[in-house]
């Protein structure tokens, strides 16, 4: 498998109005979009970005996902099951310390996938 980059960080919350007060108004980071469980702020100029979502289970898990030119391939690979998002596909899989990296594509968003 090959990574293209870092597609976004993401941090679960229990409170996602105390997430959007901290990160855009304490942290002063631009809001890109919002919805009733995650809000996705801009970090720079970077495409990718900082993703805060409400987590069940309770907050304070942090993930980091890599952009892979296929993650159905990378799952395959890895011998785990992909699941659908609004770019494409998106694999999990945690280390042996319990942080998870997320192996995800552009397919259905190709304009926005790295050249790889």
């Amino acid at each position: 498998m090959r990574i293209l980059g870092v597609d976004n960080i993401l941090v679960g919350v229990a409170d996602l109005a105390r997430a959007r007060e901290f990160y855009g108004g304490v942290l002063g980071l631009e809001e890109r979009f919002a919805t009733g469980e995650l809000a996705l702020f801009a970090i720079g100029e970077e495409a990718p970005g900082l993703l805060v979502r409400v987590q069940e289970g309770g907050p304070g898990s942090m993930r980091v996902w890599l952009e892979v030119p296929d993650a159905r391939a990378a799952a395959d690979e890895l011998g785990i099951e992909p699941f659908e998002v609004f770019t494409g596909w998106t694999v999990e899989v945690a280390d042996p310390w319990g942080n998870v990296i997320g192996l995800t594509d552009y397919t259905k968003q190709p304009h926005l996938a790295r050249a790889g």
